[in-house]
């Protein structure tokens, strides 16, 4: 026998849509958990950046869920060479992937591109003129430029080459070749171009070191009378320093009790102009 059930036409289309059509806050969460999962995928990888390497729980108890989740996303990550696995009693660590993905970007990174909005906000904020430098051949040579708001602004100094010991992106490039190479440079003798320079090579390589120590170098009429400048160093993802930015004025704008105030702003650009390079690391001592 067939039992048969008859409800109003109204009573049956409530039933069929609770019972077959998700409902929208299903909906909603299914095409959440997705994007939820590559998120935190992301952060792992930003966690093991930062970290060096890792547990489960480690990054379980920072992303705020079970363990088991952080499993699932690792091994996904693990077949993409993405994350290394622990060969022992450490953690995971990023894997080769990473560094495949961190050469294509890297050869695709134009330098004073990636830098001109961070000079321009520099710029704006300080309202002196900011360049940066690489250094090549011995010297260095400017490859950005923004200028102040200042009515007396600074020439133009891209493509200009410029000494490495009398400036402060220069110091701060030359502090940070390989020690042969500095040490070389040092010995070939230093030019002198106003009574502030430093051409004592042994002087120089204690500021060179201290450059190194502290983070930023600074300039006070060593290039041109009436010239200061405050710089910091700019690293690549492989955290080699590839670029000096700094922020120069005159010395009636820029004396030298001012520097260390200008100092945080061009640390934090440096900071800033790094991380668009792929640093991850800290660029502040």
């Amino acid at each position: 026998m067939v039992l048969a059930i008859y409800l109003p036409k109204r009573h049956a289309q409530h039933i069929m849509s609770t019972d077959t059509a998700p409902s929208t806050q299903t909906s909603a969460r299914s095409s959440d958990s997705p994007v939820k999962s590559v998120d935190r995928a992301l952060t792992v990888l930003d966690i093991l950046a930062r970290e060096g390497e890792a547990s489960l729980s480690q990054m379980a108890r920072e992303l705020m869920v079970h363990k088991s989740t952080v499993g699932r996303l690792v091994e996904t990550l693990v077949r993409h060479d993405l994350v290394e696995p622990p060969d022992g009693p450490g953690g995971y660590r990023l894997g080769v992937g990473c560094l495949r993905l961190a050469g294509a970007t890297a050869t695709r990174l134009d330098l004073s591109l990636e830098a001109q909005p961070v000079c321009d906000e520099l710029s704006a904020a300080i309202g002196e003129t900011t360049t940066v430098a690489i250094t090549r051949e011995g010297v260095a040579i400017n490859v950005c430029q923004a200028e102040g708001n200042n009515t007396v602004a600074m020439r133009n100094w891209i493509g200009q080459h410029t000494a490495l010991h009398a400036t402060s992106n220069g110091k701060v490039l030359l502090a940070h070749l390989p020690e042969e190479e500095r040490k070389a440079r040092l010995d070939a003798g230093l030019t002198a171009y106003t009574e502030h320079t430093l051409i004592c090579p042994q002087a120089l390589a204690e500021e060179l070191q201290r450059i190194r120590d502290q983070g930023w170098a600074f300039a006070v009429e060593e290039l041109e009378e009436g010239l200061n400048a405050v710089a910091a160093p700019v690293f690549d993802h492989s955290g080699r320093v590839v670029a000096g930015i700094s922020v120069a004025g005159p010395s009636y704008r820029l004396p030298p009790d001012r520097l260390p105030v200008v100092r945080e702003s061009v640390l934090s650009a440096a900071d800033a102009l790094s991380r668009r390079l792929g640093h991850v690391g800290q660029v502040r001592n």
